[in-house]
């Protein structure tokens, strides 16, 4: 049986190599922008912002234990990263119902308007980024980069992200 080594050697290592450079470019242009859209909310939420945000806004209010566990990190890195999105009053934390102790953390009605006018304007950015691509080729390229984000996390043993709802 061939070893993984083996079966990388047979693909074509030009494609590999071209691979691995677009997928180093497309990290440093994204860092650079940080795909932050247009207009007056370009670049204003950060990357651990936008993800927990958007986290909360799909499934709702949950524990930082939680979060951090469909986000595939550890309970303290989301402690300190909810802190300022607390302080800003993008959300509230509260206690749970059920176990006072608990912490549940939930989006604010500020936060929800945040977060949409954030994805407004990351919207406005792959419109233009991908004008000129037909509605297919968006498409193939959305299901494309979802596949390989989730085998880059199922090789890392990181949890799989859900695929971003198509709003």
């Amino acid at each position: 049986m061939p070893t993984q080594s083996d079966m990388t050697t047979q693909l074509d290592t030009g494609v590999l190599e071209s691979l691995q450079h677009q997928v180093a470019v497309f990290a440093r242009r994204a860092e650079q922008t940080r795909l932050g859209g247009v207009g007056q909310a370009r670049n204003s939420m950060d990357r651990a912002a936008y993800l927990l945000l958007n986290r909360l806004d799909q499934e709702g209010p949950m524990g930082v234990k939680a979060l951090a566990g469909g986000m595939g990190i550890d309970s303290s890195t989301v402690t300190r990263q909810v802190a300022p999105l607390v302080d800003s009053g993008l959300v509230k934390r509260t206690s749970h119902p059920e176990d006072g102790r608990a912490v549940v953390l939930q989006l604010s009605p500020r936060g929800k308007a945040r977060l949409e006018e954030v994805r407004s304007s990351r919207r406005e950015l792959m419109a233009q980024v991908t004008d000129g691509w037909t509605v297919e080729e968006r498409d193939m390229f959305c299901d494309l980069l979802t596949r390989f984000n989730v085998a880059l996390s199922a090789a890392h043993g990181g949890v799989p992200q859900a695929a971003a709802p198509a709003s």
